[in-house]
């Protein structure tokens, strides 16, 4: 669901799978609600599960948002989204900031 900000920027919260399953869906979402706004904030705390596609996706959005002279931020991001954007050493492409949480005992 895509909700706008007063700053013109829209807020879409990701809940359960980014994965090829749900990828198309997501694309459509997410393109339309860059295009409607100033910028973009993807809300990716619930995320349960990301595989290829879905990290895919996340970058063809982060180059989209550049291509048209806009921010995306992505925020709240889950175990699993933090998990992939590690093994694949792309917390530095996406720039955002990253809350690392404490281990469990």
């Amino acid at each position: 669901m895509a909700t706008e900000t007063n700053t013109g920027t829209n807020h879409v919260a990701v809940e359960g799978a980014l994965t090829i399953y749900t990828a198309a869906s997501c694309k459509e979402l997410w393109v339309a609600a860059l295009n409607g706004a100033d910028g973009l904030e993807l809300d990716v705390s619930a995320v349960a599960e990301i595989d290829g596609a879905g990290l895919q996706l996340l970058i063809m959005i982060k180059r989209e948002a550049a291509e048209q002279g806009k921010s995306l931020c992505i925020v709240g991001h889950s175990a699993p989204v933090l998990e992939v954007l590690d093994l694949c050493h792309l917390a530095g492409f996406f720039g955002d900031p990253l809350v690392i949480p404490s281990p469990t005992h």
